[in-house]
């Protein structure tokens, strides 16, 4: 049975109103500490998407 991992990438908007994305990529679990973060930072529209490997997420906006 083959395993397959998958990547999440983490996009928000930060305080001061311009998008932001993670410069790296993060299993499902670890995913959840940075967003925390963001939140207690104030930041907002934070989201965890999956990222294709190789990917580099761009922020939204």
């Amino acid at each position: 049975m083959a395993i397959t991992m998958t990547s999440y990438g983490i996009r928000w908007t930060d305080p001061e109103g311009v998008p932001r994305a993670a410069g790296v990529s993060y299993d499902k679990a670890s995913a959840e500490d940075p967003k925390t973060r963001l939140t207690a930072e104030k930041c907002r529209d934070i989201e965890i998407v999956p990222v294709k490997p190789g990917e580099r997420l761009q922020p939204a906006g």
